[in-house]
């Protein structure tokens, strides 16, 4: 079997060409179309001076235009380096420095953007899918015979930043063989399967991201199902194109689910669908329980990271959707929990986890550091416990645990108790510095609209469900908080948002 990830593309085009691949907007293209144009922008792109291993960065939103080059860059050998559209110029041509890449691709809403940020960077040229330009390459590469680069498990085929919540964005490097092992991991799951080839897919996470570009797209892919691209999500918008395209299969964010729950006409929307997950950021136990009691479907929770391809651990490996849980690691990966002298933990107590096998990235570009230690093991930084049915469920993560007079405070514990009130929306909780107890409490809430809530009512329940030393001294009554792309809250961009002293408090 080829290690390369383009040829999950090229098998399910011989397996029916004539099937619809992708549907965006009123468009559709075959398996033959999408395979034939993944071919003919490999062959241009090389035909215009890159080489095998040149980085090519990609500033587009879920576009056919992505899906037809980041199969095509993985054919001509060359590395995707997926942008947030929604980045600054500044933001981009530290990533465009840091990668090196030769081309970066845009679309006419980040046009500016990109020739901004690709004048910083001489050599990197600039690309708008909208031009002739863009046509040219895959008409130059339609008179060329296809592309064979021969690649190995090992090639890098994706250079991911991390969201960088703490200093510099760092580049993942994952190889054709981490990306495909992801995924092949995903398809070996039967009862119930992640995806057939009759599904309908609704693709609305963002592809720049490894969540919706491997578990969502490229998972799709290999298995031959239809891809329903949306660019934004609109939780209105969204059921009603799962109505006209009869979508079977929903790869989705905490916040989706929380927003279709507000969202008049949820269980008639949803009567095509067959398969929910959830993944990017923890599902609250009570937006489980409220999408159960509206649609009668319970929602596949995963935990995973950019390093892993994405996915470690899903409740689609036991079958059984549990609130607050992520369910046991994929077959074929490992996992320890380990505390911090390096030693197993004691059963039912957290621990960081670790993750061992063919999914796990490389390093953080260029050099390799920060990957696998020399017997294979990543140190995730998340901490984690193992129920009695050895299903896992994600506490924190290891630098976001707070100090109080040096006992160990889970912010995530915190936010549960929060979140249980009704009139709450969602909640972060985080560690400012205090001298009398080390670290202090810091609880921001954000109140469901249309409602109304203090922090002396907030104080007061978390006093009644959570010991003393972990109760917030700090509580503030936000209008809302930052969010990365997959709908989790971006604490490290609090204190840009509330400042440094208990976040405005």
């Amino acid at each position: 079997m080829s290690a390369n990830i383009a040829d999950f593309l090229h098998d399910s085009a011989q397996r029916h060409p004539d099937a619809i691949c992708v549907i965006v907007g009123d468009s559709r293209y075959t398996w033959a179309d999408v395979d034939r144009d993944a071919s003919n922008v490999a062959a241009g792109l090389l035909a215009r001076g890159l080489h095998p291993g040149d980085r090519i960065a990609m500033l587009l939103g879920n576009t056919y235009e992505f899906v037809a080059l980041y199969f095509a860059a993985a054919r001509a050998g060359l590395v995707s380096v997926p942008l947030n559209p929604a980045y600054t110029s500044a933001e981009v041509a530290v990533l465009l420095a840091d990668s090196g890449a030769r081309m970066l691709v845009v679309q006419p809403s980040t046009l500016v953007v990109g020739e901004e940020s690709a004048d910083a960077l001489p050599g990197c040229e600039l690309v708008n899918v909208a031009d002739a330009q863009w046509r040219t390459i895959a008409q130059v590469g339609s008179t060329l015979p296809l592309v064979d680069v021969p690649t190995t498990p090992e090639t890098l085929a994706l250079l991911l930043f991390t969201a960088g919540t703490s200093g510099r964005p760092k580049g993942a490097m994952l190889t054709h063989g981490a990306l495909r092992a992801n995924i092949e991991m995903l398809l070996s799951l039967s009862d119930p399967p992640a995806v057939l080839d009759r599904d309908v897919v609704l693709m609305v996470l963002p592809m720049f991201h490894v969540y919706g570009l491997n578990t969502a797209l490229g998972l799709a892919v290999a298995a031959g199902a239809t891809c329903v691209l949306v660019d934004r999500f609109d939780p209105v918008d969204s059921l009603r194109l799962i109505a006209e395209h009869g979508v079977t299969t929903v790869a989705g964010a905490p916040a989706m689910y929380q927003a279709w729950c507000a969202t008049p006409g949820l269980r008639e929307g949803m009567s095509t669908v067959r398969m929910l997950s959830s993944g990017g950021a923890p599902l609250p136990p009570k937006v489980f329980a409220a999408f159960a009691e509206l649609t009668g479907m319970e929602i596949y929770e995963g935990y995973g990271m950019t390093e892993t391809a994405p996915v470690v651990a899903t409740t689609l490996v036991s079958g059984q959707p549990k609130a607050g849980s992520v369910g046991r690691p994929l077959p074929g990966l490992e996992i320890r929990l380990v505390d911090e002298s390096g030693g197993e933990v004691d059963e039912g107590d957290p621990g960081e986890v670790w993750v061992k096998g063919p999914s796990v990235f490389r390093g953080y570009w260029p050099e390799g550091a920060g990957g696998p230690d020399a017997e294979g093991w990543f140190r995730s930084g998340d901490v984690a416990y193992a129920d009695e049915d050895d299903d896992l469920h994600v506490v924190d993560r290891r630098r976001e645990v707070i100090l109080v007079n040096g006992f160990n405070v889970y912010p995530r514990e915190i936010e549960l108790v929060i979140d249980d009130l009704p009139d709450v929306a969602e909640a972060a909780v985080v560690g400012v510095p205090d001298d009398a107890t080390g670290e202090a409490v810091t609880a921001l809430v954000v109140a469901r609209r249309g409602t109304t809530i203090t922090p002396t009512q907030i104080a007061e329940h978390c006093a009644l469900r959570l010991a003393r030393f972990k109760c917030p001294t700090v509580i503030r009554v936000v209008e809302e908080l930052p969010h990365s792309a997959t709908g989790k809250v971006a604490k490290g961009r609090l204190r840009d948002v509330y400042g440094d002293t208990g976040y405005g408090a």
